[in-house]
């Protein structure tokens, strides 16, 4: 479990995420990316829409997610704000290809807004 100081619960912040972060794309999924507009904790928020599937599908592909990402979370900066959105081929995909998509398209995200 994503520890709760790390987990995105704020609206406003989901908004400021998608529409001001950079972005990585992989075939599973989307990673925004920005760098929070005051000091604070980075934070992880999680997007999945009912095209992914029903709802258990949609719970089952968001445990894998903040697995995946709890694994990650440390090596972020102080203050980094990402959005992590999946696709529909998230429901279908492996564990390890989640993984890979994931790292690809942080390491895009993260990439473009040091720029």
């Amino acid at each position: 479990m994503l520890a709760r100081a790390h987990r995105m619960r704020d609206g406003d912040a989901f908004r400021h995420t998608m529409r001001r972060g950079t972005k990585g794309v992989a075939p599973t999924l989307v990673v925004h990316a920005v760098t929070a507009p005051e000091p604070a904790d980075s934070s992880v928020g999680f997007v999945v829409s009912k095209a992914v599937g029903s709802a258990v599908d949609r719970n089952r592909v968001k445990r894998r997610l903040r697995h995946l990402v709890r694994e990650r979370v440390g090596a972020l900066d102080a203050a980094t704000w990402i959005v992590v959105r999946a696709l529909p081929p998230a429901a279908k995909a492996p564990l390890a290809a989640l993984s890979r998509d994931l790292d690809r398209a942080m390491a895009r995200a993260l990439d473009g807004r040091s720029r």
